[in-house]
């Protein structure tokens, strides 16, 4: 009798999860975000853009072919040097008229007579990031010929130059002022949250206080009372911290209304249970789980932080000559007959723009990739 063999059954192994070798659920939040920012190519380039902009800030002196103070009356609003290929790069020198019916000086290119271009050529000496002492610069021309990219300005000084040191002041402030405002507000709402009470009363009766001044009218007056003859370091200082006395305010109120929400969490509860100080939860469970939109706040702040810095300076009670910001370079182009004349006078009012809109953009690049349903 013959029995026939039992059918075999292959069996396979469990397959894994889906995810389970992707990663996906072990990587970090701030890895999370980073790609969800990576996906936002507005972001992206305008991040690329202000790299490029603190750059040309860092470098400035090196970028620059002539000093940023340096004044000569025979170029008192020149316009920007001409530029022309002569066996290579090469700029047209130029001759400087008197028009007798304006009584303002012309200025005449002549291109036969070219000169050329020296790359990383010697120049006027400074130090580079303020330690390294040299004379190479990225552009220069022989004397005693001037290159110009931007223009002059009235007192016969490279706009170019001006610009490019202003950059350090306005870009800077923007960073310190909203460093100082959004320290002052993430503190102050997260206390007012957390303890609430007579605590929370007393903090919000006094945000609503500070927001119901007006902002303008109340920088212009603080910084009017700023004795004239102050240090422009010390100046400086104490215009960013105008800047930042009213800015922390709004973020105080969102932060509040945050750590509310996650105070009556179960971490926060079992924090306490197991004999975790007030400072301890709020430093160590509060404010960190705060922090991105904390940071996603702090960006959008920053061009309102350079708006108001160049305000203040175009209306002459920020930063004042001879220091040098955006504001202070615009103050020199208030007429609209200047601006019809020597256009060139508003570069640094593009270089707001254009750095205002970058931080707007990588703002709300990070307010979507922090967001957990994004």
């Amino acid at each position: 009798m013959t029995t026939t063999p039992a059918p075999v059954i292959e069996t396979s192994p469990p397959s894994a999860p889906a995810d389970a070798g992707s990663g996906a659920a072990t990587l970090p939040q701030w890895r999370l975000m980073a790609r969800r920012f990576r996906k936002n190519r507005l972001a992206v380039a305008s991040a690329i853009v202000l790299v490029v902009l603190y750059a040309c800030a860092i470098l400035a002196p090196f970028l620059s072919p002539n000093s940023y103070d340096q004044q000569d009356a025979d170029l008192k609003n020149a316009s920007p040097t001409s530029i022309t290929w002569s066996g290579g790069p090469a700029i047209c020198s130029r001759q400087q008229q008197l028009d007798t019916e304006t009584f303002s000086y012309k200025y005449r290119s002549d291109c036969g007579q070219s000169v050329p271009l020296r790359f990383f050529g010697e120049g006027y000496h400074y130090k580079l990031f303020g330690l390294i002492p040299t004379n190479r610069h990225l552009v220069t021309v022989d004397k005693p010929n001037t290159l110009l990219l931007w223009g002059a300005d009235s007192a016969g000084r490279d706009v170019f130059a001006r610009s490019m040191q202003g950059a350090r002041v306005s870009l800077t402030i923007g960073l310190l002022g909203v460093a100082v405002g959004t320290f002052l507000g993430a503190t102050v709402g997260t206390i007012s949250g957390y303890f609430r009470g007579a605590v929370d009363t007393v903090l919000q009766r006094f945000i609503e206080l500070l927001t119901s001044l007006p902002t303008l009218p109340l920088w212009l007056a603080l910084a009017a009372i700023l004795p004239q003859d102050m240090s422009v370091t010390g100046r400086y200082f104490l215009i960013t911290l105008i800047l930042s006395l009213v800015g922390w305010a709004g973020l105080a109120r969102q932060i509040r209304g945050k750590v509310m929400s996650y105070a009556a969490s179960d971490y926060v509860a079992a924090a306490r249970i197991a004999g975790s100080s007030s400072a301890r939860i709020v430093f160590r469970h509060l404010i960190p789980n705060a922090s991105s939109h904390i940071v996603a706040t702090a960006m959008l702040a920053v061009p309102a932080t350079i708006i108001s810095e160049t305000s203040l300076s175009f209306l002459g009670v920020g930063m004042l000559p001879p220091a040098v910001s955006w504001g202070v370079l615009l103050s020199d182009a208030q007429s609209v007959s200047t601006v019809q004349q020597y256009p060139w006078l508003l570069i640094p009012a593009a270089l707001v723009v254009i750095a205002v809109i970058c931080f707007q953009l990588i703002g709300d690049g990070l307010r979507d990739a922090v967001d957990p349903y994004g």
